[in-house]
C-alpha cells in the first residue's frame, strides 16, 4: 500500500509571535528550514540546559554561516550524549577532540582551511565549563592571543557534570559538589576560587565576547549570529543549568537561567575589542535567595539553620555584578519574598 511521508517540525516557543514579524525577524528555531544541527537522539538528562543550548547556538551559527560549518567538541557531556558509538546526533561537519584541546584543534582547522583559501567556511570549537575554564584554559587563551579565526562557545554547568559532579574552576562560591562537600564550618566550594572566563577573553581584546542563558533563547541565537559577523577569536559563554548537578527540577531549567540573571548572579552582556558595549538589563530584580532555593546543591545554606552571612556574600558578588555592568536603573528595587 503507498503511503506518504509526514514530517514534523518543532515550530519553536516564539511561533505564535513569528507570523506577526517579518520571515527575516523570526526565531530561528521557528524556520522549518533550519539546520537541526543537533537533532533528536541524543541521550542527554531531561531538563538538560545544554542540549538546549547548543541546538539554539550552533543552528544559529550555521544559519549565518549559510551552512558552511565545522564544529569542534571537546570531551564532555555534550560529546557523551550526542554520539554514542555508532550512532550521533549531530548534523554537521562535526569533530571530536580531547578534553582540553579543542581550542588548538578548531585553530589548526581555521588554518588549514586559511591555507586552502576556502574563507566561506567557518570554524566553531565548543566545550564545557572544564574543558574550557580549566583543562583547555591554556589552548583557549593561545587562540585568543593569536586571534585564530574561531567562535568558540562555552556551555557553562559550573562543575565536571559528565565525571560525577566534581568542581570546576567555573564552580560557583558555597555550592556542593562530589568534591566540596556541604560540611564543616564554610561547607560548599570556597569563595576566591575559580575564574571569569568572559572578563579573560576582553583582557585578550579579542573582537567579540558575549555570555547568554537558556533563558533568553532570542538572545543566545543573536548573539551567535552576531559573533559571526566578526572575523578573528570570539568567545560566547552559555550558562547552562544542569538539573542532576544543581539539584534542581528539570522543569525549573529555564526558571533557574532566568533567576541567575534577575539575582545579578550571572551578568549578560557584550564586549567588543575588550570593552563592554552592551548589557541587558534586570527587568524585574530578585534576591539571590529566590536563586539559591531552588537548587539541592546551596541546601546546606538554609537548613539545618539559615547561614546569613554566606547568603550575604553570595548577594555582595551579585550586587557587584549589577554596579559593575550597569543592570539595573537607580529606581528599581529588589523584589522581596515572605
Amino acid at each position: 500500500m503507498p503511503y506518504q511521508r509526514i514530517k514534523f517540525y518543532q515550530t519553536g516557543s516564539f511561533a505564535a509571535g513569528n507570523r506577526l514579524l517579518d520571515p527575516e525577524q523570526r526565531s530561528i528555531q521557528s524556520d522549518q528550514g533550519r539546520s537541526n544541527t543537533l537533532t533528536c537522539g541524543h541521550r542527554a538528562c531531561q531538563g538538560c540546559g545544554e542540549a538546549l543550548g547548543a541546538r539554539y547556538a550552533l543552528d544559529a551559527a550555521m544559519r549565518a554561516a549559510k551552512g558552511k560549518l565545522i564544529a569542534v567538541n571537546a570531551t564532555g557531556c555534550l560529546e557523551v550524549f550526542s554520539t554514542p558509538f555508532p550512532e550521533t546526533s549531530w548534523q554537521i561537519a562535526w569533530l571530536h577532540s580531547l578534553f582540553g584541546n579543542a581550542p588548538a584543534v578548531a585553530s589548526g582547522v581555521a588554518a588549514a582551511l586559511k591555507a586552502k583559501g576556502r574563507t566561506d567556511i567557518r570554524v566553531v570549537g565548543q566545550g564545557g565549563d572544564g574543558g574550557t575554564v580549566d583543562i583547555g584554559m591554556g589552548c583557549l587563551s593561545g587562540m585568543f592571543e593569536r586571534n585564530d579565526d574561531v567562535l568558540y562557545i562555552c556551555y557553562d554547568n559550573q562543575a565536571y557534570m559528565n565525571t560525577g559532579v566534581q568542581r570546576s574552576g567555573a564552580t560557583p562560591p558555597a555550592a556542593r559538589t562530589a568534591t566540596t562537600q556541604a560540611v564543616g564550618d564554610e561547607p560548599g566550594n570556597t569563595f576566591g576560587q575559580g575564574k571569569s572566563v568572559p572578563l579573560i577573553a576582553m583582557a585578550h581584546q579579542i573582537p567579540y565576547v558575549a555570555t547568554a542563558t537558556v533563558a533568553d533563547l532570542r538572545d543566545l541565537e543573536a548573539k551567535a549570529t552576531r559573533a559571526m559577523d566578526f572575523r578573528g577569536a570570539r568567545y560566547l559563554h552559555v550558562l547552562v543549568p544542569c538539573p542532576l548537578g544543581w539539584g534542581s527540577s528539570p522543569a525549573d531549567t529555564i526558571k533557574v537561567a532566568r533567576l541567575a540573571t534577575e539575582s545579578g548572579v550571572f551578568p549578560v552582556f557584550e564586549a567588543e575589542d575588550g570593552e563592554v558595549v552592551s548589557s541587558t538589563p534586570i527587568r524585574h530584580r530578585v534576591p539571590v535567595t529566590d536563586y539559591l532555593r531552588l537548587q539541592a546543591r546551596y541546601a546546606h545554606l538554609f537548613r539545618p539553620v539559615e547561614r546569613t552571612a554566606t547568603i550575604a556574600r553570595i548577594q555582595a558578588i551579585a550586587d557587584r555584578n549589577i554596579a559593575r555592568f550597569n543592570l539595573l536603573s537607580s529606581e528599581r528595587t529588589v523584589v522581596t519574598r515572605s
